[in-house]
């Protein structure tokens, strides 16, 4: 299941609201992203239409089983790596945006490797 890296961004930043407040709303993941209000219309339009999230009468996002796969696949390898660069004394902030930028084009192969050496970090 091969999507955008902006459509995969979407995805994780839905799914980090669903759980920071309990439901997600389009104004919220702008302002999350730093993007404007028609570049999120646009992308759920698009993610609407390739049954990714569902959106209610009053606007709240609600994302599909394909859709949660997605972002929770994309929000561990965030989680993971920023961790990772921290314990290696990476600063925060830089910690998280290169995860950001990382957790995209890892290979399935490079990311389990690091999930058995973070599990091997944890057990010391």
């Amino acid at each position: 299941m091969k999507i955008q890296k902006s459509a995969e961004d979407y995805l994780e930043t839905m799914l980090m609201m669903k759980e920071e407040r309990g439901y997600i709303r389009s104004i919220d993941v702008a302002e999350h992203l730093n993007v404007t209000k028609p570049s999120v219309s646009y992308a759920t339009k698009r993610l609407r239409e390739n049954g990714y999230i569902t959106m209610d009468h009053s606007g709240f996002i609600t994302l599909t089983d394909t859709g949660m796969e997605i972002a929770q696949k994309i929000y561990a390898r965030h989680k993971l790596l920023t961790d990772l660069f921290e314990r290696l004394g990476v600063d925060s902030e830089i910690a998280r945006e290169d995860a950001c930028r990382i957790e995209h084009d890892i290979s399935e192969e490079t990311f389990d490797a690091l999930c058995r050496h973070a599990e091997k970090m944890t057990q010391k």
